[in-house]
């Protein structure tokens, strides 16, 4: 797996603060290493020929624990990035919120 080079802060447009997920990032991390492993064994079980249901089952609960991870993701840039775009500037805080609601339309699928 390779990894972008290390920013102080966001790499998505002009942003440049710390991420919100900073003080979290270990636990984040750890979660998808876990994540990798459930990938890695549900590759396995499809090629030691194991039964559909299980594999489903095994697929199903890797998805339910990338949902948790960016659950967490969004939380962190709620509490981190949106607040304190709110505090600082609030062109920049309409622009986390706009950017916030655009995140949830496109994970619900609204």
């Amino acid at each position: 797996m390779t990894s972008a080079p290390a920013s102080p802060g966001h790499t998505h447009g002009q942003h440049t603060q710390t991420p919100g997920y900073a003080a979290r990032k270990a636990d984040h991390l750890a979660r998808l290493s876990k994540i990798e492993g459930q990938i890695r064994g549900i590759s396995r079980m499809i090629t030691d020929d194991r039964y559909c249901i299980d594999v489903l089952t095994q697929i199903s609960a890797a998805g339910r624990a990338l949902q948790e991870v960016a659950l967490g993701l969004l939380d962190d840039h709620v509490r981190g990035c949106v607040t304190e775009a709110a505090r600082a500037d609030p062109a920049q805080a309409e622009e986390r919120f706009a950017e916030f609601s655009d995140t949830l339309r496109r994970a619900l699928r609204l």
